[in-house]
């Protein structure tokens, strides 16, 4: 994880924000995205729900628990936190409608028997996933990348000379390495994760919770490291980006892949876990509306996320 880490941040400082967090977001995705493929064309009873499980995992831990930690930590040592009111804004005016089209509406469409979409519904959601985060990548790194710029650096190393650009590559790929790494152990340890959680008698989807930690850690640690810094923007850039891209990504790819194989795919949440997303959400509005954040912010979203760990595991 710190060896993901340290190449993410060499390769960031010589391509600059928000590029940097957008390589070690969109990795981790399509990594964790060939794991959930796997384990999905294996099949099982737990493969029709594995991509929701994961997605809404995915984003409850970046809402609620990264974002909790990154604002206490950071508060607790610069006591007020600033970052781009319009940068938090574009990322939770995208995140609503990815985690809504996704994990909410197929709960209440009627074509299909279920929380499931049919063939056009999925393709749509698919279509629509990949077109909003494509515009949010075209507004974060191209129309209004100053939208996503750290609004102040505490950072020693800010002023230093970038890494040559064969550095940057060699960094670039053991980055890759190294977050393979974290998804096979995630993957190693996935039966004796399954197994602990069967004689633990709790519910299924905790799996997904456990997995969905591990190959988050390295963004998470970055994340962290940013905030201490007194860098939270980008540590929100590498926060919800991380949910971005695992909704925009994800949903696409699986909707492609069980049309292909024929493989049963269920999306809708329970009212539940509907509840929790939505109250994450205003929350998180909330937080971002002003620029600025204290301890309180992070208290908050760390009690969200002490509740969505309590109820997955006593539901």
């Amino acid at each position: 994880m710190l060896v993901a880490v340290h190449h993410a941040e060499v390769v960031a400082h010589r391509v600059g924000e928000p590029f940097g967090t957008l390589i070690l977001a969109i990795a981790v995705t399509v990594i964790e995205l060939g794991l959930i493929g796997s384990i999905m064309v294996a099949g099982g009873p737990a493969a029709r729900t594995l991509a929701r499980d994961t997605v809404f995992a995915t984003s409850m831990i970046v809402v609620t628990g990264v974002v909790g930690v990154c604002l206490l930590l950071g508060a607790i040592r610069h006591h007020v936190l600033a970052f781009q009111v319009e940068g938090a804004g574009h990322a939770l005016a995208v995140l609503a409608p990815l985690t809504v089209l996704t994990l909410v509406l197929p709960t209440f469409t009627t074509t299909t028997p279920g929380p499931t979409y049919s063939a056009a519904q999925l393709a749509f959601a698919g279509a629509s996933s990949l077109v909003l985060y494509g515009v949010f990548l075209f507004v974060q790194t191209v129309r209004h990348r100053d939208y996503f710029l750290p609004v102040e650096s505490e950072s020693p190393t800010a002023h230093a000379a970038p890494p040559t650009l064969a550095v940057a590559w060699m960094s670039l790929a053991l980055l890759v390495i190294a977050l393979i790494a974290v998804v096979g152990l995630a993957k190693t340890l996935a039966p004796s994760i399954e197994a602990t959680v069967k004689a633990a008698s709790a519910p299924p989807p905790v799996v997904g919770i456990v997995i969905a930690l591990l190959v988050l850690l390295p963004e998470t640690w970055a994340a962290v490291r940013a905030a201490l810094r007194n860098r939270m923007q980008t540590s929100l850039n590498l926060a919800l980006g991380s949910a971005l891209a695992t909704i925009g990504l994800t949903i696409p790819a699986v909707a492609v892949l069980s049309e292909i194989l024929g493989l049963p795919l269920e999306l809708g949440l329970a009212a539940k876990e509907v509840v929790l997303l939505s109250l994450s959400l205003l929350v998180a509005t909330i937080t971002f509306a002003r620029g600025r954040a204290t301890v309180l912010h992070g208290a908050v979203h760390l009690i969200l996320f002490g509740a969505f760990l309590f109820l997955a595991v006593v539901p």
